[in-house]
């Protein structure tokens, strides 16, 4: 199985301390990012994900103020979270401030979420770096530089870790992270529920959404809250003000009030492998 792009160009193609990075024009895709010899994002596609793991949290709770992004480098979180009038401060750790560069060089549409002046930048390693945080810092935590929640996840399946994201939400907060797809061999969603519901102690739902740039075209995302403030993750309650759209470019080009209640919306086989349990979403 495989997904093959015509290369028109290279961009660029680098090597910092930590990871490889190569861009490069494409024909059909507009310009693509390989990191690690992974896909990290198309033109054509970025934005579905990039909206769907940031407004399925930021618009599930009231006011949200203080947001962590750990990850996210390429800055195309940060455009969607300047959509939201009510935060206050923004703070993103990434580890590797060539992959900041680059992307403010090649992709200004994407970085352009660097221009928010909430945004305040920490060079520094994820893990330590959310371990660190004081308790109950954060209304919304994003996770962007982890492998998907699944067989896969090395660091999102312990439960230390997870424990950490927690301990830095305030009560009723939210964590938001990337899940495998539903088509992935191996990934039990239930299993993945049950992990995130012994160490958030509130709401854990999985929704999904279509992006053409990944494998089975589809990625997942976890959506969990601390014991607190109830949260319904299925009705947004924050809507986007279409009109306030912070430092991006116009309005969202893939989320919306429906798109939002549909991605937790899952198809009979994914709901048949929760052992039928109607309260495990």
């Amino acid at each position: 199985e495989a997904h093959l792009y015509k290369m028109e160009k290279v961009i660029f193609e680098g090597k910092s301390e930590f990871q490889e990075l190569l861009v490069f024009e494409s024909a059909g895709h507009g310009k693509v990012a390989i990191l690690n010899g992974y896909l990290q994002l198309t033109e054509k596609d970025e934005f579905a994900y990039q909206e769907m793991l940031t407004h399925l949290a930021l618009c599930s709770i009231p006011n949200p103020k203080k947001v962590l992004l750990v990850g996210g480098g390429d800055g195309g979180i940060l455009r969607e979270i300047s959509r939201h009038s009510s935060v206050e401060h923004i703070d993103i750790c990434e580890m590797d401030t060539m992959i900041i560069d680059v992307y403010k060089q090649f992709f200004p549409d994407i970085a352009v979420g660097y221009k928010d002046p909430r945004v305040h930048v920490h060079i520094a390693e994820g893990i330590g770096f959310i371990k660190s945080v004081p308790q109950g810092t954060y209304d919304v935590i994003i996770l962007d530089a982890f492998n998907s929640m699944g067989p896969s996840a090395k660091v999102l399946s312990k439960k230390s870790f997870l424990e950490s994201v927690a301990k830095g939400l305030r009560a009723g907060g939210v964590m938001s992270a990337p899940a495998d797809s539903l088509w992935r061999k191996g990934f039990v969603v239930a299993d993945t529920i049950a992990l995130c519901k012994k160490i958030f102690k509130g709401s854990v739902n999985y929704a999904w959404t279509t992006i053409p740039a990944y494998p089975s075209g589809a990625i997942g995302f976890m959506l969990c809250s601390t014991e607190g403030p109830e949260v319904n993750f299925k009705i947004p309650v924050n809507p986007l003000n279409p009109k306030k759209n912070g430092v991006a470019k116009g309005p969202t080009k893939f989320y919306n009030n429906e798109i939002h209640a549909a991605a937790f919306c899952l198809p009979s086989f994914a709901i048949k492998a929760t052992d039928d349990d109607p309260n495990m979403f």
